[in-house]
């Protein structure tokens, strides 16, 4: 694992800035009109910026690798699908990158066609997969002989409709008629009113943003071995020191059948007593651990944890262990150590 660089109070400024400012750019999953898009509008420093319209997570995070962009936006988890595969594969297996930011964007979606086209015409619907997986209620229930057609973005659904594409409709944002001549077809088909998806600023290597006491740290984790409990003993690293988890899902590493690594979510920050104990002991267990970056809360909610994991219980007890081994105390010392 890594050491992460000395906190930060700006949130952002562990950003790369290798570029000029005036050439600061930030990719996101385009065309414009996107979630990824809204959610990089919520960044106050990329106001003003180049920002970089790209065609998946691969490449949005290939552009911060080789320096194009100062950071890219993209989405890592939805209140509906969970977690997203891609982009939780992605941070496992490119170095060098760091999560600085989150932030939430409420989801809901339309359907969307050509201009003359009708509800009962609708045979093939083109849809992202994520977006089909939050609708397939309402496409079930109103058009049940539908097809689907992935497509690689909300927005790239719509327009490939004027783009020689086969779908009769397409499954996009709101904010679509804004961008394309298109009719709508029906209005808020998502299938949970609620739905968030949560998206990360990621950047490469340039330190951590100042703890808030409202914050998130992010982690890929491997098991040592495939045993009875040693997903047990891996939870066990935070349960005792008092640390929660948000998220914890599991993904193929790929190289043998039945092999995982976990991407873990943790309540609070790496400078955290409490966390940073819980990173040398997963240290200690895990043979590949991969810090991905520690970072406030979208949501601005303060982490509520015991407080017999406070900061000064563990500075506490490296001073009594310290001074198990410090030179004999005069006769009028305290001896109850």
């Amino acid at each position: 694992m890594s050491d992460p660089a000395e906190p930060t109070a700006d949130p952002l400024s562990a950003l790369s800035t290798d570029v000029d400012d005036a050439e600061e750019v930030y990719s996101f999953l385009g065309p414009s009109g996107t979630f990824t898009e809204a959610a990089l509008a919520q960044v106050p420093q990329a106001v003003g910026k180049k920002w970089r319209a790209v065609n998946n997570v691969g490449e949005a995070l290939a552009d911060v690798v080789a320096g194009r962009s100062v950071a890219a936006m993209i989405a890592i988890e939805n209140s509906i699908e969970g977690g997203v595969s891609v982009a939780q594969d992605a941070l496992a297996t490119i170095p060098g990158l760091r999560i600085v930011g989150e932030y939430l964007v409420p989801v809901n979606f339309v359907l969307v066609a050509r201009p003359g086209t009708t509800l009962a015409d609708v045979k093939l619907v083109n849809a992202h997969p994520v977006a089909y997986g939050q609708t397939h209620q309402w496409l079930d229930a109103n058009l049940p002989d539908h097809g689907h057609l992935p497509a690689s973005s909300n927005v790239a659904a719509a327009s490939s409709l004027f783009d020689g594409s086969p779908a009769d409709a397409a499954i996009a944002p709101p904010t679509i008629v804004d961008h394309h001549d298109v009719v709508v077809l029906a209005e808020n088909i998502g299938d949970n009113p609620n739905a968030v998806t949560r998206f990360v600023l990621v950047g490469r290597d340039r330190g951590v943003p100042a703890p808030t006491g409202a914050d998130k740290t992010s982690l890929v984790a491997e098991l040592p071995d495939d045993r009875p409990g040693s997903l047990l003993d891996l939870l066990e690293q935070f349960s005792t020191r008092g640390v929660n988890l948000s998220l914890i899902e599991s993904r193929p590493i790929g190289d043998a059948l039945g092999r995982y690594r976990f991407v873990i979510d943790a309540d609070g920050h790496i400078h955290d007593e409490r966390v940073a104990d819980a990173l040398l002991g997963l240290r200690r267990f895990s043979p590949a651990v991969i810090f991905l970056g520690s970072y406030p809360r979208a949501d601005g909610a303060a982490v509520d944890y015991d407080r017999r994991y406070r900061d000064d219980v563990f500075t506490e007890a490296r001073e009594w262990l310290a001074s198990l081994t410090a030179p004999e105390p005069g006769p009028d010392a305290d001896r109850t150590r």
